[in-house]
């Protein structure tokens, strides 16, 4: 035997044993997830040619040709009813130039941007002023019913600019008050409140004309620098006639001594108030001050798509029943204005996430392979704009082309382990839902351990695709790389991940490296797969913890 043969034999093996405990009947033969095959993808999507695959340019139409091609070659039927492949997304790309003046004890405080505060627009409209609006202090800006909390009690804010303290409120734990209570906003975890988005979202919903929260190093884990660097450029939305319900017509944020010197003006004291609002009785303090918003936009109309495949369920009833594994296909395009050779001015995002999308295409490979199709639909989703916010997965998620309540999971992939095998494997979002057993058991077939987050405190799970599928109600599967690398010394994958973060993520150099080894990703892959076909083949809906802020809508799975 050759080697290809025989690595394609230990995959199939492999494979067999992994579903050979599965609550259904594991199938007689099974695609092949290959390492090669992963990096063809990777090598491609990653390469100049594709230009950073950003939504709107020439990189996404070759991005899109791709994969639509793909698709079609692995024999995976239009995702999209209406018989193409796509599913078109409107977005609205806004560079805004806003002026903030506040007014607090009689004086004015025209404040500096970026420096002072950020702030845009969402509206699609060239200019947004706000008038002299009252300025309402409301804690943490969170309502979450489950832990019996409600910083708005019933306050009118319509029309108002309240300001937030950032991230959950942090409890102390009653029996060690120099822990956080677990029992609250998931303790050291960050929970969908502590989200800026949330926070947003929220102040849309009560009708709020503008929302700062109040920047601070230790809790964000970021320094403001990084608030002025990525609100101060072009930001995207979905494109909408009217409102935006993911904003209130002015969202945005204050630096810490710039919030503290508006409280002291107003005769408030900041810590005081900031101490206050850990206490569920804590009511919103009218602030005696004023803000006055001028935001000037230019407006970009960006044409973008989803791109998707399926293969319709074997079974005449479970078919309706849909599966769905996503990866983002979109990266940060190209700059010009840098320094050196083209492929130094292009974003080319391999890791993030040509890596994603390659599983995605294997993992279709490995599911046309086959005799017979899952008993389940399985839709297979390569989302646009998820660097600009979710902003793909947000839209289907909003204009499914599948009933949302006969939509099981979604499996999503971002960014894959390119450094060896582990001997554990990390659940993104652990203890949210049913999926983790799932998970838990194929990785035990695999003799891996799972564990929950690294640092559960960065809220990682909101900050990919399938979140926005929880926010309406469908359980997600959002896996991490392990960290226990076989044959590697205890720190090889932290300090791996860290040189990433460091050097690579979001630059122009997450490119293709020599010394990759992608033994781990299909590994990885592997297991998507077997909790993929367990759910396809029958077993039972994943459901929400009760203590999850996501549950599903009444008459739902």
């Amino acid at each position: 035997m050759t080697k290809k043969i025989v690595a394609r034999t230990l995959c199939v093996a492999s494979l067999t044993l992994l579903l050979s405990c599965a609550t259904q009947p594991a199938p007689p033969q099974l695609g092949l997830i290959s390492s090669s095959a992963l990096l063809d993808h990777i090598k491609v999507l990653s390469s100049d040619e594709f230009e950073g695959r950003a939504p709107g340019s020439n990189g996404e139409q070759k991005t899109v040709a791709y994969l639509t091609r793909q698709f079609k070659q692995l024999g995976l039927a239009p995702g999209n009813p209406d018989g193409s492949y796509l599913q078109h997304v409107p977005l609205m790309g806004v560079h805004s130039k806003p002026a903030l003046t506040l007014e607090a004890g009689g004086q004015k405080m025209p404040l500096r941007f970026p420096d002072d505060f950020v702030a845009f627009s969402a509206l699609n409209q060239p200019e947004v002023k706000i008038d002299q609006s009252q300025l309402v202090f409301v804690g943490y800006g969170v309502q979450a019913p489950e832990f019996g909390w409600d910083d708005y009690k019933g306050v009118d804010v319509r029309g108002k600019t309240i300001v937030m303290l950032i991230n959950d409120p942090p409890i102390p734990d009653p029996a060690d008050p120099s822990k956080l209570d677990p029992a609250m906003f998931g303790g050291k975890a960050m929970t969908y409140y502590g989200r800026w988005t949330y926070k947003y979202e929220i102040a849309a919903k009560m009708g709020a004309a503008a929302a700062l929260i109040v920047h601070e190093t230790g809790p964000a884990a970021y320094p403001y620098e990084v608030v002025r660097n990525s609100w101060s450029r072009e930001n995207f939305s979905i494109k909408a006639a009217g409102a935006n319900p993911d904003f209130p017509a002015v969202p945005g944020w204050l630096q810490l001594d710039t919030a503290k010197s508006l409280f002291k003006a107003s005769g408030m004291d900041f810590d005081v108030l900031k101490k206050a609002a850990l206490s569920k009785d804590f009511k919103p303090v009218s602030l005696a001050a004023r803000a006055s918003f001028k935001i000037g936009n230019t407006i970009t109309e960006v044409a973008s798509d989803n791109v998707l495949g399926k293969i319709e369920g074997s079974d005449p009833i479970l078919k309706n029943e849909v599966v769905i594994y996503s990866a983002h296909w979109d990266h940060l395009g190209m700059d010009t204005g840098l320094p050196g050779a083209r492929s130094k001015q292009i974003y080319h995002g391999a890791l993030d996430n040509a890596s994603g999308v390659a599983t995605l295409l294997e993992l279709a490979k490995a599911f046309k392979a086959l005799p017979v199709a899952p008993k389940r639909t399985i839709l297979f989703i390569a989302t646009t704009s998820e660097v600009q916010g979710l902003l793909g997965a947000r839209y289907y998620a909003r204009h499914p082309l599948y009933p949302l309540a006969n939509t099981l999971v979604d499996i999503n992939m971002d960014g894959v382990n390119p450094w060896g095998r582990t001997r554990d494997l990390r659940i993104t979002g652990a203890g949210k839902s049913s999926t983790d057993e799932l998970v838990t058991r194929y990785a035990a077939r695999q003799g891996r351990v799972t564990l929950g987050e690294a640092r559960p405190e960065n809220g990682s799970f909101y900050r990919a695709d399938q979140f926005e599928f929880a926010k309406v109600g469908v359980p997600g599967v959002y896996i991490g790389g392990g960290t226990d690398f076989i044959g590697k010394p205890t720190d090889f994958g932290k300090d791996k991940a860290a040189d990433y973060t460091a050097h690579a993520y979001h630059k122009v150099d997450d490119v293709v490296q020599p010394g990759w080894d992608l033994s781990g990703a299909v590994e990885d892959a592997q297991l998507l797969f077997a909790v993929g076909y367990d759910i396809a083949q029958g077993g039972a809906a994943p459901s929400w913890r009760a203590n999850a802020e996501f549950q599903r809508a009444a008459g739902s799975h």
